[in-house]
Order: structure tokens, then C-alpha cells, then sequence
């Protein structure tokens, strides 16, 4: 298996950015699925911050035969699944949490549960981020899926991203059926997976799932990773549960740590216990020279929100956030100075301009309970019954919509607050929904939004350190808001002069500060002036005449064998939802984004 590695010629801010998952830029952490491309990207994820204690790197293997690994880069309560009890709720998924016989070793080849695994054929179309108007070269995957009842499959995300065909093979079958995508959460890294033939479920017994288990728990893990075609079987022992960093979604969930072998391929196959139940979803490992044997396990309660969130909604809404930034309150003089009396609580240090807490939170308030459960001065809250684990645990066992209870102390006296929990809105996304990027050209002028795949194609040197700060250190002022650039110029009579412009953020058109794409899409159109004036970052200016412009737009179309001027969904009629002006013209912040740059001893998004 092969890594490409990021070249980044920026010493501090791009040296980070290569990584999203791991804190120290030789560990690893991929996704495990195989992938058959010949050209796979380094997956190295990295926390950059304050903190001395690195946070763990993760690394993502891709999804194909048995070749190279492929994975894309990126790195936010209480309930277990019953007692003594067989459950089955309405999505058909068993949870059979009772005492069963356990499965001797000898008869695991003939276990059934086996047999409910499959092995996933994925082919897969990128987007070109770069020439957004078309696609990359496609490319062959495999992972392994496993039944859940009522026709469905679960396998991870990655497995099944940008997919443009997916087929599955049971064992001992050697037919393989076309399946089709349901949902995919890129948060958790699940996707869930239906196959229309009834001839492909005939015989087959769903897995159940069991609870979360404990540390030193026997655990089997099945699947179909590289070095052969059979189904392939690694067993070991649970090391750790805790929150962890999600490499596919940039996220931090419960996850559980294992040392049985994961290998590419593996991906979306499930671990037993020895009840031969299923206690989660394999999906990524961690590389690095001074560790072996670490594999990372989506648990069942977070599988279980996943399948939650489909029922309810009928798609995947995502994980909700709270949206503040936290500090711990370990040292006594800054809870004396903030007149906390007890050792608990976490400090607010910035609150999203997006999110619900921003109209009941403030900088300074201090967090001391979540729904009644005390936050402890390391921001970590009770679990089960000896253990501790991180208070982003709480927040990820709620829904989007659902109204919590803060209990803060604010200039020493102490409140209750309810806040509304939503998803997290991110100025430079680490995914495009839908798929294909939105883009628009203005006589040969190609403008698109910054997301994080694109800064990962383009490279960062080629990007600029201005709109990496950006990228890295600001937050989104409003809903729908985008940073948007000019990815290059294609060059024509009509823009000369422009033609070695690429990567620049674009600020105003014709003196309006822009919102988004679309919103500068509608300022073109409404323009009746004689010139498109343009005004970029570093105070460059851009003219075209407008008639000259709209003329040269469709020969610079057909020069270039583009087959619109924009992507459909700036095609669509646009509505301000914001105003004029309004809250567009501040300067960016200075604090990190995401818990990916921030230390796990520093300051944490919640």
C-alpha cells in the first residue's frame, strides 16, 4: 500500500493543514476501505494547537481491490441499548441484548451471523474541484456491508462517496447485485444501503445489535479486506472507548479502540462480540511507526442515531452542535476570578454568530451543567459507572432541533438557558452536498466557492496563506455564507491582462460585499451598468465591459468545451434571506474552526 504525501511549502499554517485527524505529522490515519486508483492522497490528519499532548492521528483507507489505500482528507447521552430484553423497532434492526450462547471458536466458519456480511463493489466519479463543470477519471473500490433487517445494509460513507455504481456479493454467492444508496452520514461515516432483487435476501438473517461494550470485551472483526476474496476474520480485545476523531467527517464522536487487524477493506464490516452480536462498524486505523495494532470501531449508539435520524426525517440531518468554544477551568485562580465556587464547569470563549447559543450565551458565561448532568472542570461529564469521557458526548446523543438545558453561572450568579441544537454550519466545507461543485464563469473569469476538497486538490502553496488563515481560522456570519474565489482565468481577448489571476478571494462587485456564489451570480445579472467591476483581496481590481463580456461568454464556452456558464443550482432564482449589507463587511475571526486545530488540552468546540 502506497501514500502519496501533500507537498505545503508554508512552514506553521501549512505544515498543519496537511492533517485533520493526528496531531504528529508522521502518524497516519486512514479509512479502510481498498481502492484501485493510481494515484491515492495522504490522509494524515493533524491537530494543530496550544496543547503538548498530541491528540490521536487517524488514518482512512479508500475502498477497490487489493492495491492502494485512497482516503480524503478531514477531522464534535446517556443511552445504551436495554437491559435483559429482544427489541426490534421499526426499521426491522434487531437489538438482542440478552444472554446468548457464546460462539466456541471452532464454529465460527459456520456461524450464520457470517453470512449476513457482504462484500461492496463501489465505482466511483469525483468531482474535478478545479474544473468544476466536470468530473475526474472514475475509479474501482471494494469494502464489506452487513445486514440490519428490513432490506437494508450498512456499510461506512467513504465506502459509497461520490458513487456512481454500487453492487454487493454475498458469501458463497457469486452473483453480485446493484445496490442502491439511501443516506450517508459524513459526520459518523455510515451509509445505508437497500438492493431491490429479492433473490439477494433470500435466506438472510440480520445481525443484531448488542451494547456497548466493555474494556477487555473479545471482539471479532469481519470482512473483506486485500489479500484474497474470501471473507476474512481478525479477532482481538477492546483497548479504549472514548470520543473520537471522525477522519472521513472531521467530526468527534464515541468511538471504540481495538487491536484486532484492520486492513483496507475492511471498512463498513462489522465487530462481534462473542455473543455473536454486533457491537459496530470497522472504519478506520491508526499508522504511525511507534504504535501497531490500533483499529477504530463506530459503536452501536451512534449507529443507532444514525438509523434514528433516517426514520425520523427520511434522510440524514447530521449531528447537532452546540456551537460555543470552551475552555477548561482547571486553575483555581481563574474559577475564583470568574466566581465559580465549586470545581466544575467549562468557560465560554466565543459563541458561533450561526447557532442558536449565540442569542442566550455569552463570552465569559460559565457551563456547569448539560441537561442536568454536572460538567466537571475538564469538560468531561460521568460514564457508566467508573468512567469519565468528554462532555461533546452528551451533545452528539441529541437530534437536530432538540431544546436543551444549560445550567451557566454568568458574573457569579447562576441561570438556566435553553438552547436549540443544529447542525454546524462551516464556512469552508470538508464536503459538497450533492456532490458536484457550484461554479460560475463571467467572460472566461471562473469563480467557486472554497471548500476544503478544493484546497486539497489545488495544494496549498497554489492556494495562497491568506485564504488558508481564512480557511483555517474563520467562522461562517450567517447561514449560506461563502468564500468565494477566482479559481483561474480562461484566457480570451476580452480579459486580457487577467489572465495569470488564480486562487483570490473576490470581495465586492460593483461596491456590493458578496455573500455567496449565488448571490454574485444575481448581482451579474441585475447589472445594467456599463462595466462589471470586481474587487479582490489585496485590493486588486478587475474590469470587463459588460456587453463585451456577455458576448465573449459563449465562444469562450465552446473554446473550452465547457457546457454551461453555471452550475445548475446558481441557475436557480436566488433569495436574500440576509438584507443588504448586513453582518458582511466585518473582519474574519482569529479563533480555529473546528477541534481539528485546537490541542485536546485546549480550547474545544462543542
Amino acid at each position: 500500500m502506497t501514500v502519496a504525501a501533500t507537498t505545503c511549502f508554508f512552514a506553521s499554517l501549512a505544515s498543519a493543514y496537511n492533517s485533520r485527524c493526528c496531531s504528529v505529522p508522521s502518524h497516519r490515519c486512514y479509512l479502510s476501505s481498498v481502492s484501485c486508483r493510481s494515484a491515492p492522497k495522504a490522509i494524515s490528519h493533524s491537530n494543530k494547537g496550544a496543547s503538548s499532548s498530541p491528540k490521536k492521528p487517524l488514518k482512512q483507507f479508500g475502498g477497490g481491490p487489493e492495491e492502494d489505500e485512497k482516503r480524503r482528507t478531514q477531522s464534535s447521552p446517556f443511552k445504551s441499548f436495554g437491559a435483559s430484553s429482544q427489541r426490534k423497532d421499526k426499521k426491522g434492526v434487531s437489538f438482542d441484548l440478552k444472554e446468548q450462547q457464546q460462539v466456541e471458536t471452532g464454529s465460527l466458519q459456520d456461524a450464520s451471523f457470517l453470512n449476513a456480511v457482504v462484500k461492496v463493489y463501489c465505482t466511483h466519479t469525483a468531482p474535478d474541484y478545479s474544473l468544476p463543470w466536470q468530473k475526474q477519471r472514475q475509479y474501482t473500490s471494494t469494502g464489506s456491508a452487513f445486514m440490519i433487517g428490513g432490506g437494508k445494509l450498512l456499510t461506512n460513507a467513504h465506502c459509497v462517496e461520490h458513487a456512481t455504481q454500487v453492487k454487493v456479493k454475498r458469501r458463497g454467492d457469486d452473483t453480485k447485485y446493484v445496490a442502491k444508496v439511501l443516506a450517508r452520514g459524513v459526520e459518523c461515516d455510515i451509509a445505508l444501503l437497500t438492493v431491490e432483487s429479492e433473490e439477494f435476501w433470500k435466506g438472510a438473517d440480520p445481525l443484531n445489535f448488542g451494547r456497548l461494550p466493555r474494556l477487555q470485551d473479545a471482539v471479532t472483526v469481519v470482512g473483506y479486506p486485500l489479500g484474497g476474496d474470501t471473507i476474512s476474520v481478525t479477532k482481538g480485545v477492546v483497548s479504549r472507548i472514548e470520543v473520537t476523531s471522525y477522519a472521513h467527517g472531521s467530526s468527534d464522536l464515541l468511538g471504540i479502540q481495538i487491536d484486532a487487524a484492520i486492513n483496507p477493506g475492511n471498512s463498513g464490516g462489522p465487530a462481534f462480540n462473542d455473543q455473536g452480536e454486533c457491537i459496530g462498524v470497522a472504519f478506520q486505523v491508526f499508522r504511525s511507526e511507534d504504535v501497531e495494532n490500533i483499529g477504530y470501531v463506530i459503536p452501536t449508539t451512534v449507529v443507532s442515531h444514525f438509523l434514528d435520524d433516517y426514520e425520523r426525517n427520511g434522510k440524514y440531518t447530521g449531528f447537532p452542535c452546540l456551537g460555543v468554544l470552551l475552555q477548561k477551568l482547571e486553575n483555581p485562580a481563574l474559577r475564583a476570578c470568574l466566581k465559580v465556587q465549586s470545581n466544575e464547569g467549562v468557560l465560554v470563549r466565543r459563541v458561533e454568530p450561526t447557532s442558536d447559543a449565540h442569542k442566550v450565551l455569552k463570552e465569559g458565561d460559565v457551563i456547569v451543567s448539560f441537561d442536568g448532568v454536572h460538567i466537571g472542570c475538564e469538560g468531561t461529564v460521568p460514564f457508566r459507572s467508573t468512567e469519565r469521557i468528554a462532555f461533546r458526548y452528551l451533545i452528539s446523543q441529541k437530534f437536530t432541533g432538540d431544546v436543551v438545558e444549560l445550567g451557566i453561572i454568568r458574573a457569579g450568579a447562576f441561570k438556566k438557558v435553553q438552547v436549540v441544537l443544529d447542525p454546524r454550519v462551516h464556512l469552508v466545507p470538508y464536503h459538497i452536498e450533492g456532490g458536484q461543485p457550484s461554479y460560475l464563469i463571467i467572460s472566461g473569469l471562473v469563480f467557486t466557492p472554497l471548500s476544503e476538497p478544493l484546497i486539497e486538490e489545488e495544494c496549498e502553496d497554489t492556494i495562497g496563506l491568506k485564504l488558508l488563515a481564512k480557511a483555517r481560522y474563520s467562522l461562517a456570519r450567517f447561514k449560506g455564507e461563502q468564500i468565494v474565489i477566482l479559481s483561474q482565468v480562461l484566457a480570451n481577448e476580452v480579459n486580457i491582462g487577467y489572465e495569470d489571476m488564480s486562487n483570490q478571494q473576490v470581495l465586492k462587485f460593483n461596491g456590493t460585499w458578496i455573500k455567496n456564489i449565488h448571490h454574485l451570480a444575481h448581482l451579474v445579472d441585475s447589472c445594467k451598468g456599463k462595466y462589471l467591476v470586481f474587487e479582490f483581496e489585496d485590493n486588486y481590481l478587475a474590469v470587463l465591459e459588460r456587453e463585451a463580456a456577455d458576448a465573449a461568454s459563449s465562444c469562450i464556452l465552446k473554446d473550452y468545451g465547457i457546457p454551461s456558464e453555471r452550475s445548475s443550482d446558481v441557475s436557480e432564482p436566488y433569495i436574500d434571506s440576509l438584507g443588504d449589507n448586513q453582518a458582511i463587511n466585518q473582519d474574519f475571526g482569529d479563533i480555529p474552526a473546528s477541534n481539528l486545530e485546537i490541542g485536546s488540552d485546549g480550547l474545544l468546540w462543542a
